[in-house]
């Protein structure tokens, strides 16, 4: 705002800068930023508490282990951070004792050398230490390399360098704003029925204005995306769920009602399939499209766009009556339009509407899709706004 003549007049913004604006707000304000930036937080700050142990209150000479350790061990999830830390912990024990048998028993030359790494990387893929040979291999090396191998105390110094940075890392982790994924979850999985929902606006428009085979295949590569944002999000989702796992926070909260993920992503991917099933169809028929009789054309193009009014406002009771209006639809032509030749195609069609529907009114009625923290939030509001009513 900027005072003229004794009056406040509004700034006019550029387009561009709020478009900027809007968008550094939105980044701010995502969950997926803010536990990313959190876990960065956390990390430094394992690693230096690490370092500061080992130097100043162990006194351990060289400490690189530790804050190396509590770098590797600072996980997404609390129950993923305690279970890498006990890996790691095996990992260098063996890294070190390894390094240790082969100094002493043959001594260090560019062959033991190359064979103790060899030794480190296949005993890393065994399925208890779930793919830390390399782990195994590094420790073995800094050992080998430094001139320890030989040297028991030191070893000891080393392995006790690597506990302090793990113990450190699970505390951390467990301790300071423990991870908890669900909001992260609910964004992804709310964003897919919206983009659903525009690509059966768009259909409808494109068929409704003639489409081409160009057009279709659009269609097609939007549910592909479509299936790549799924799979992201399952990503997500089960991440989600093992951060729950050894969370006070979680414990905290509750679970409470509310829809279950899992549930709403297969329903998803039930729709995204059908869709892309039903563009693969109109593709075929993009040039036969103009023998479809025309009181199928205008009814089930009403009733594509209809669909995409439903899922774009989340209305499950409108996605519902769609199933039963869709089978009547099916019902009353097929008296009437059994002898086309392009029957099997209105067939499949309606066929594809159908399941759309069935499968989108679950993901309707779990709208808007939020976290149990932001759950609890609203309940606890709503449980205080009834008490304080007089």
């Amino acid at each position: 705002m900027a005072a003229s003549d004794g009056y406040l007049r509004e700034v006019t913004v550029p387009s561009y800068l709020k478009s900027k604006l809007d968008s550094a707000k939105q980044r701010l304000t995502d969950p997926v930023v803010h536990a990313d930036l959190i876990q960065i937080v956390k990390t430094v700050i394992a690693v230096v508490v690490a370092w500061l142990i080992a130097v100043k209150l162990v006194d351990l000479p060289q400490a690189f282990l530790a804050p190396w350790a509590a770098l590797l061990t600072v996980h997404a999830t609390v129950y993923r951070t305690l279970r890498r830390g006990v890996q790691q912990v095996g990992a260098n024990v063996i890294g070190v004792l390894l390094a240790f048998v082969v100094a002493i028993s043959i001594g260090v030359n560019f062959l033991t050398f190359g064979l103790a790494v060899l030794v480190a990387l296949v005993v890393g893929r065994h399925r208890v230490l779930a793919g830390e040979g390399v782990t195994v291999a590094t420790t073995t090396l800094v050992v080998l390399t430094l001139g320890y191998s030989q040297d028991s105390e030191i070893l000891a110094a080393r392995l006790l360098d690597s506990a302090i940075g793990i113990a450190v890392g699970v505390v951390v982790n467990f301790l300071v704003f423990p991870p908890l994924n669900d909001r992260s979850a609910a964004k992804q999985v709310d964003a897919v029925d919206d983009e659903l929902g525009a690509l059966f606006n768009d259909l409808a428009a494109d068929i409704e204005a003639g489409y081409d085979e160009e057009d279709a295949e659009v269609w097609v590569n939007r549910t592909r995306d479509l299936d790549g944002d799924i799979d992201r999000a399952w990503v997500v989702v089960d991440e989600a769920e093992e951060s729950g796992r050894l969370n006070f926070r979680m414990r905290r909260v509750g679970s409470g009602d509310g829809p279950n993920f899992s549930e709403v992503l297969h329903r998803l991917e039930q729709a995204v399939a059908e869709t892309r099933s039903m563009a693969r169809t109109l593709q075929r028929e993009t040039r036969d499209a103009s023998r479809w009789a025309p009181e199928f054309r205008a009814r089930w193009l009403d009733m594509v766009k209809e669909l995409g009014e439903a899922i774009s406002a989340a209305d499950a009771n409108r996605l519902h009556q769609m199933r039963d209006r869709i089978e009547d639809l099916r019902v009353s032509l097929s008296s009437q339009l059994f002898a086309d030749p392009c029957w099997p195609v209105y067939g499949a069609m309606l066929v594809n509407l159908r399941n759309i529907s069935g499968a989108m009114d679950v993901v309707a009625a779990a709208q808007p899709v939020v976290s149990p923290r932001d759950r609890a939030k609203t309940a606890r509001n709503a449980k205080d706004a009834t008490v304080s009513r007089p």
